[in-house]
C-alpha cells in the first residue's frame, strides 16, 4: 500500500487533487445533511439570516472558500503545507458552490424544487470527472502516448481535435453526459456519436427532419431509455440529495400549455349563431 500511494499519489504531485476531492465530496455531503435537517425541523442547525432578515444562502462562503483556495494555490508552488491547505479550502468552496448549482443557474431559490436535482447532477459528475484524472485519465485521452508520440505535436493536436469533435457530435445529438465523460474517455463519446440522436436535439432537428422512420426510432429509444433509467436515477438522486418538494397543482396546471381553441360554430363575426344540434331520439 505504502509503495502505490508514493508512486501513484505523491510522485505525480495528485495530493492536493485528493484532498481537494475529498473535501470537495465530503462537504457536499454535510451540507446536504444539514440542509435536510433544517428542512424537517430536527436538530440545531437553523438558516442563516444576515441584516434585514435577508437569507444567506451557503454559495455565499462557498465562493469565499474558492477564491481563498484557488489564489492560494495560483500563489504557492503546489507544494508543501500551503498548497495542501489551499486545495482542501478550494475543495470545500466548489462543494457549496456546486450544491446551490440550480440556485445559481435560474437566479431562483429551487434548491428543494425539481429544477434543484440539476445540483445534484453536476456535482456528480463533477466528482466523477475529478477521480478519473485523480486515477490517471486526463482529458481527451493522450495520456497513454509514448515518448516518441509525444515528440509529435502533431499526432497528438490531430488525437486532441478528433476527440473533441467527436464529443460536439455526441453533445449536438442531446446526450450532454456522454459528451462530458467522452472528453476524458474518448470511446464513450464514440458510442455517443454513432447512435441515433434524441429526438429533441439539435442533430435530430437538423437531420431528422425528412426521415420520419429515423426520428420515429428516435422517438422509441429515448422512450425506452427514459423510462428504463429515469426511475432509478431520480431514485438516486432523492437518496443523495432529498426529495424535491410536490408542486401545487394550480402551478402545474399553469405550467401546461393552453390548448387552442376549437371551430366557431358562428357564421361570422356579427353573423348569427348556427342552432344547436338536435338531441338524438331514443
Amino acid at each position: 500500500m505504502g509503495h502505490w500511494w508514493e508512486r501513484n499519489i505523491i510522485e505525480p504531485g495528485k495530493l492536493p487533487l485528493l484532498l481537494a476531492l475529498t473535501a470537495f465530496v465530503l462537504t457536499f455531503l454535510i451540507t446536504r445533511v444539514v440542509t435536510r435537517l433544517i428542512r424537517a425541523g430536527k436538530g440545531p442547525f437553523r438558516n442563516i439570516s444576515g441584516s434585514g432578515g435577508v437569507h444567506i444562502h451557503h454559495v455565499v462562503p462557498g465562493v469565499v472558500l474558492t477564491v481563498i483556495g484557488g489564489f492560494g494555490s495560483v500563489a504557492g508552488d503546489g507544494h508543501g503545507f500551503g498548497a495542501l491547505i489551499s486545495a482542501v479550502l478550494f475543495g470545500m468552496g466548489v462543494g457549496l458552490v456546486l450544491d446551490e448549482f440550480a440556485l445559481i443557474l435560474h437566479l431562483d431559490d429551487v434548491y428543494w424544487s425539481e429544477a434543484g436535482r440539476q445540483s445534484v447532477e453536476v456535482v456528480v459528475l463533477t466528482a466523477a470527472l475529478v477521480g478519473l484524472m485523480l486515477v490517471g485519465f486526463l482529458p481527451f485521452g493522450v495520456d497513454d502516448l509514448d515518448d516518441e508520440e509525444l515528440q509529435d505535436r502533431g499526432a497528438v493536436m490531430v488525437s486532441m481535435g478528433t476527440n473533441f469533435l467527436i464529443a460536439l457530435i455526441a453533445l449536438a445529438k442531446g446526450k450532454a453526459r456522454t459528451a462530458i465523460f467522452g472528453v476524458v474517455i474518448p470511446f464513450i463519446a464514440v458510442i455517443g456519436a454513432v447512435r441515433l440522436a434524441r429526438p429533441t436535439s439539435a442533430w435530430a432537428r437538423r437531420f431528422y427532419r425528412r426521415r420520419p422512420r429515423t426520428r420515429a426510432r428516435s422517438w422509441k429509444r429515448a422512450y425506452r431509455h427514459d423510462r428504463r433509467w429515469t426511475g432509478p436515477s431520480r431514485r438516486l438522486q432523492d437518496w443523495i440529495g432529498g426529495t424535491p418538494d410536490v408542486a401545487p397543482p394550480e402551478l402545474v396546471s399553469a405550467a401546461r400549455p393552453a390548448l387552442p381553441a376549437g371551430p366557431s360554430r358562428s357564421s361570422g363575426p356579427t353573423g348569427p349563431s348556427e342552432p344547436a344540434d338536435p338531441p338524438e331520439r331514443r
